[in-house]
């Protein structure tokens, strides 16, 4: 048994499933996103995905249509998938315009200098009367582990970002911005679970990048591939076995009162046809 994968699993929904804060991340997707019953649908991600995201909300139903910003992450998701992943930039989605019923772009914005031309790329090629979906960082930079991971070292550039990240208030400013009409909001990681993922990410990229030679590419603050896997693998060995602990102190978050987190979601719908006639 190596360290990528059990039983053959593969080695994307093994490091799935022992991440917090993505198995948080989709349960806030599919909670926004709502029945996706004979919808067209299509996800826009950035890197730091290597098709497990794509894999479960696959499973919810739907007609998914993949594009991924960063080429590089390509080969590891349709190694998963068994799906074509089309390669995209912001100024250019490879896709007509309403083509889909739900968008969701996950990640994407805090990568972004220009975020109107992507914004008006996302309406395009939502269909009227169809839902865009938006996640982020969150923009708040005085929250206590916001503060943390700067006095570390990891704020927005170790993540590969421009900025840390943006409030559900702003991101509902830009797509009105391009003609859309927020509708919800989410928000997931709250204290417990962020200081966790900020420990991991510190000890993959400070710790162990430093052990393998030259550390991770800027940006990479997880395994990327199976090799990647393989290389901290006594590591994740170890991980994995503590993993139950972790999960415990994550649950603290129960005792936080509200609902706000870390990082956000909005949603947001262009009109119907029917909605722009004068």
């Amino acid at each position: 048994m190596t360290a990528t994968a059990r039983a053959g699993r593969p080695w994307q929904l093994e490091m799935f499933e022992l991440s917090l804060k993505k198995r948080q991340k989709v349960g806030m997707l599919l909670e926004l996103l709502g029945s996706l019953d004979r919808q067209r649908c299509l996800l826009i991600t950035h890197g730091d995905n290597p098709g497990s995201l794509n894999y479960h909300l696959r499973a919810a139903g739907g007609k998914w249509t993949w594009a991924e910003l960063d080429a590089a992450g390509i080969h590891q998701m349709e190694e998963l998938l068994g799906d074509p992943v089309h390669s995209a930039r912001i100024d250019d989605l490879p896709f007509p315009a309403g083509g889909f019923d739900r968008v969701v772009a996950v990640d994407v914005h805090e990568h972004v200098d220009d975020l109107l031309v992507l914004n008006r790329e996302l309406a395009r090629v939502t269909a009227p009367g169809g839902m865009m979906l938006v996640t982020t960082p969150g923009g708040n930079r005085r929250l206590p582990v916001a503060v943390l991971k700067r006095w570390v070292g990891m704020d927005e550039t170790a993540y590969g970002h421009t900025v840390q990240g943006y409030t559900a208030e702003e991101l509902e400013d830009m797509l009105r911005g391009v003609g859309l009409d927020p509708q919800a909001r989410g928000a997931y990681s709250r204290f417990f679970t962020e200081l966790v993922e900020l420990a991991i990410n510190f000890m993959y990229v400070k710790v162990l990048g430093k052990r393998r030679g030259g550390g991770p590419a800027a940006g990479e603050i997880a395994p990327r591939s199976a090799n990647d896997l393989e290389s901290v693998g006594g590591a994740y060995r170890a991980y994995r076995r503590v993993f139950p602990l972790i999960r415990a102190f994550s649950s603290l978050d129960r005792l936080i009162p509200g609902r706000g987190g870390y990082a956000v979601g909005v949603t947001a719908k262009k009109p119907a046809a029917a909605d722009l006639r004068p």
